[in-house]
């Protein structure tokens, strides 16, 4: 590395041409983690030249998710290339005086006139931290356009006039961008700029190997704050696409990925984006979380139902919220919960046909009435009315008369549900009396459906 300065100084520099996307985070993430295990610093240049696609919400969308994402940055230190087309302007001059670049065709056709980069058809070498050693012969470049005219600079120049006058030291970025990196260094040549060292990361892939797009799901990372996946676990889950810690270790805060991050053990192939793995990871983070932190996640992500429910009774919530977080993967779920009527029950007493309590493979519903009678009987007895106390109670004789014959009706009657915790659970968090008092409507349903 030929560089002025010892400071690792990285850069990140979207174009506001789209949503931020999922890939720009993971490469967002890269630079800022080898920057700052160096007490180095990561610089944000948006890069807007291209004028007809760049729009102020996408460029408000990039810093919004930089920040959410917790990768902070100098807010002063940001640069805008739309507003340096005179600094890049001074270099197209003095490369014209020197010879170095020259006014051409746009195309064979002639159809207007650019500014060309006067190619010096030699072979470019560069050491790259990922893939090694990296040859290009650059004749079949040709003279490559570099502006449009003095007033509009092109990508390749704009990039690398930038690079220098931050005195990048490391130029971090997808491996789309390999092809670039001759042109750009004939251009720092040209302008007298010292050689950046060069990191070429792996593509993510969709599981068939194809490119990642929208087809495989969300893709821009608003989709997936949306979703409610946290930005601790987004930054955990991007960092172990194409990098390995080489530990078991999955789940990571950012502090321990500045520690741990290596670019010489990130992977050259491409990196398969798994949601499944994602996920899980989600999840791991999400167990992390505290109680009260798990419920103001709930309050702050789930609809106003949610929310009212949630506030309408502080005991419940507080109880349900190791059973909600057992059950979710990411905080969408939540809202999930209650459009199935997952949530509900735990509030209110759940309504139901009276056959529907009979557990598939029993024939009575008179045996099943004498089962609940039982259990209430077996309930009354519970001093400590904790899970550990219900079951010791309830299971030898449900073993006896036929678990499903007696552990089904008895969380039928605390759910209303096909599909619910287990009965021990539910009754520990409805407590003692909301428990005896929803066993005996389930005994009440059962001799009116007798009647009838």
């Amino acid at each position: 590395m030929n560089n002025q300065s010892t400071k690792i100084i990285t850069r990140f520099p979207p174009s506001p041409t789209g949503f931020f996307h999922i890939g720009s985070a993971r490469t967002a993430l890269f630079n800022y983690l080898f920057a700052k295990q160096t007490d180095g610093e990561m610089i944000i240049r948006i890069e807007d030249t291209d004028k007809e696609r760049s729009k102020e919400e996408y460029e408000k969308d990039i810093f919004e998710s930089l920040l959410w994402l917790g990768l902070e940055f100098d807010k002063e230190k940001v640069m805008k290339q739309s507003e340096r087309t005179m600094v890049y302007k001074k270099y197209l001059k003095q490369m014209l005086k020197e010879g170095k670049v020259f006014e051409g065709e746009e195309s064979k056709n002639g159809k207007g006139k650019v500014i060309r980069f006067k190619n010096p058809n030699k072979e470019i070498v560069f050491d790259d931290i990922i893939r090694g050693e990296v040859k290009f012969d650059t004749n079949e470049l040709g003279d490559f356009v570099i502006a449009k005219n003095l007033e509009e600079p092109l990508y390749h120049l704009t990039a690398v006039v930038d690079d220098f006058e931050t005195k990048i030291t490391h130029i971090i970025r997808g491996e789309d961008h390999i092809s670039n990196t001759p042109r750009q260094i004939l251009l720092q040549e040209a302008i007298g700029a010292s050689r950046p060292t060069y990191a070429h990361l792996p593509l993510i892939l969709a599981p068939d190997k194809s490119k990642l797009s929208k087809r495989h799901g969300a893709v821009s990372l608003g989709e997936y704050k949306k979703q409610g996946y946290l930005p601790k676990a987004i930054l955990n889950y991007l960092a172990l696409l194409g990098w390995n810690p080489g530990i078991k270790q999955e789940i990571f805060i950012l502090d321990e990925l500045i520690k741990r991050f290596d670019l010489k053990k990130v992977q050259k192939g491409g990196a398969i984006f798994n949601v499944e793995k994602l996920k899980w990871i989600n999840k791991e983070h999400l167990k992390l979380l505290s109680e009260e932190d798990f419920k103001n996640k709930i309050l702050e992500f789930g609809g106003a139902e949610v929310k009212k429910l949630f506030l309408s009774n502080k005991k419940i919530s507080d109880k349900i919220l190791p059973v909600i977080k057992e059950r979710v993967e990411k905080l969408e779920d939540i809202n999930k919960m209650f459009r199935a009527g997952d949530l509900s029950y735990y509030f209110d007493q759940p309504n139901y046909e009276g056959e529907k309590i009979l557990w598939k493979e029993e024939k009575s519903l008179e045996n099943t009435k004498k089962y609940l009678i039982k259990i209430i009987e077996l309930l009354n007895h519970v001093d400590e009315f904790s899970l550990e106390g219900i079951k010791a109670e309830v299971w030898n004789y449900a073993t006896e008369q036929g678990r499903g014959s007696v552990l089904w009706p008895m969380r039928y009657a605390l759910s209303g549900k096909d599909k619910s915790p287990d009965p021990f659970v539910l009754a520990e968090i409805l407590g003692k009396e909301e428990t005896i008092k929803r066993l005996q409507y389930a005994i009440d349903k059962i001799n009116s459906n007798n009647k009838e």
